[in-house]
């Protein structure tokens, strides 16, 4: 343990410091597809009794019509973040009529692309914007993999925590400049660790068969209808995802946030010659994509964990970055656990809070010599092959293996796990880590290894395993309706959010051209 990490966390565990760290804030976003009562994509339009994709704080969709986003608000216990998004799957399943919610991160049957239907979101200027960026990753990716659905966990330390650290070490730069250098810091640690997470939670280990669309794959055959590794952890996180030629040379090394703005910059602001020899409008003069550069927006860039600011609006979140620093963290790379009703659990949470507090507090160097790809390639060894007896990663020039390095990490998280438990008066945060040092010990106690003993249990396919377990949780989230006090928010919030998306359309004068062309403008002054 280096002695910058140990003067850390004595200084938090020092009596006036300690409650800082029961204020950090949790927020939890969970996609997850509908589908019909057969296990078919749903083709029907969002639900109006949902409210307004568009404009609802809580629940929207991500790519496709039939991809719900549900989105909690921050709190500073999880549990409390837990509780609102199981009011959301409760409020949802309300309104659903026979359709239901698929289990799993990886999709079943799809039908052909061509009728995946794109998310709508009204008339409205900016709802047109979000239809024509969708179609613009229709044409770069294909719609299939715009049907993966997973995770993303929000995470942030309190500006008392960092202005602590910032006093302790004598550092002169502005509070805002400090937070922002030691997020970024974060940041470099998870690229380091977070190959970690992938095997303690990773729940992808097999998919439908009809996913590949008969491309090329290296994956094997474990039934008609099923694809899988045998050690694979996140076939979801792996490289049969998102094949972009594109994105291949835009992984920031994090050094600090002026050079990652920078590169986010250069790549919506650069053409790329594939893209460009598509145009913006197909041969009808439809629009198909909002530009041709590398990314059409900054959130087109597909990464494990970004650094965020609440953006006002109108406001790019390069803009927001730039001009106000970095006040949160998302973590992107987490698999929904198909054996857990939301996904997610509050054993798994306050793991996350460990787990992203101690690459938090841990030194970081900047990632040189190599280790910016090292990191990379343990990510991609564990997503492929996490369970995989002997498996070796590479760590500082050396191989080392995975449940040695894997029990050292856990050891040092397990001081920030303590501190935790000291702040709350429980012992929480070392259970949740016991949980995680069986897995290391045994990997048949991830989700991974489970999902794949089940299949062979039941002598189901990857579909049939998940339409097992979507109707399990169906039932067990249908059985516990809301009271009717928050089912009537849950409504008015709805009706408000239809309400604000049709003043918005009402009050467009601006042409979509013309608003498009000055959306892109808006880079300039980046």
């Amino acid at each position: 343990m280096s002695d910058l990490f140990s003067h850390r966390l004595a200084l938090l565990a020092e009596h006036p410091n300690l409650p800082l760290l029961s204020q950090c804030l949790h927020g939890i976003e969970r996609e997850c597809l509908r589908i019909g009562p057969d296990g078919q994509l749903a083709l029907t339009p969002h639900p109006r009794a949902l409210g307004s994709a568009l404009t609802h704080p809580r629940i929207t969709t991500d790519y496709s019509e039939a991809l719900l986003e549900f989105i909690t608000g921050t709190a500073t216990d999880p549990s409390r973040t837990l509780d609102e998004l199981d009011a959301i799957h409760r409020y949802t399943y309300s309104k659903l009529g026979d359709e239901l919610l698929w289990s799993p991160s990886m999709p079943g049957p799809l039908p052909d692309e061509a009728q995946i239907p794109i998310a709508e979101y009204g008339s409205s200027n900016i709802g047109r914007l979000k239809y024509v960026y969708r179609q613009g990753l229709a044409l770069r990716y294909g719609k299939t993999m715009q049907c993966i659905a997973g995770i993303h966990y929000n995470f942030s330390l309190p500006e008392g925590l960092w202005e602590l650290l910032r006093q302790d070490e004598s550092d002169t730069r502005s509070p805002q400049d400090f937070q922002s250098s030691r997020y970024i810091a974060l940041i470099r640690n998870f690229r380091r660790y977070s190959w970690l997470l992938m095997y303690l939670f990773g729940a992808s280990p097999a998919l439908d068969a009809s996913f590949m669309r008969g491309r090329p794959h290296q994956l094997e055959q474990l039934d008609d209808d099923t694809l899988y590794l045998p050690y694979a952890t996140s076939l979801r996180m792996s490289d049969l995802g998102y094949q972009s030629n594109a994105q291949a040379g835009l992984t920031p090394c994090y050094d600090d946030l002026p050079s990652y703005t920078s590169s986010l910059h250069r790549a919506v602001s650069t053409p790329y010659p594939d893209y460009a020899a598509w145009g913006t409008r197909d041969a009808h003069g439809n629009w198909q994509q909002l530009n041709t550069n590398v990314l059409q927006i900054e959130n087109e860039y597909y990464s494990n964990i970004r650094p965020k600011r609440v953006t006002r609006t109108g406001e790019r979140p390069l803009h927001a970055l730039r001009s106000r620093g970095i006040q949160y963290i998302e973590v992107r790379c987490l698999d929904i656990n198909p054996f857990l009703p939301l996904g997610i659990d509050l054993v798994e949470a306050r793991f996350l809070d460990a787990f992203l507090l101690y690459c938090a507090l841990h030194e970081s160097p900047c990632l040189v010599d190599g280790e910016c790809s090292a990191s990379s390639d343990n990510f991609l060894q564990v997503v492929k092959q996490g369970r995989k007896p002997g498996l070796q990663l590479r760590r500082g020039g050396e191989r080392v293996d995975l449940q040695e390095w894997a029990q050292a990490l856990l050891d040092e998280i397990g001081q920030v796990a303590a501190l935790l438990d000291q702040s709350r008066g429980t012992g929480a945060h070392a259970e949740a880590l016991a949980a995680q040092r069986a897995k290391v010990a045994d990997s048949s106690l991830t989700p991974s290894a489970k999902v794949l003993e089940a299949l062979r249990q039941h002598g189901e396919s990857f579909s049939q395993f998940a339409m097992r377990q979507t109707r399990l949780h169906a039932e067990a989230l249908r059985t516990r309706p809301l009271p009717a006090a928050q089912t009537a928010d849950f409504e008015e919030a709805a009706r408000q959010s239809l309400a604000q998306q049709a003043e918005m359309e009402a009050n467009d004068t601006q042409d979509f051209d013309s608003f498009v062309e000055e959306y892109q403008r808006s880079l300039t002054q980046l």
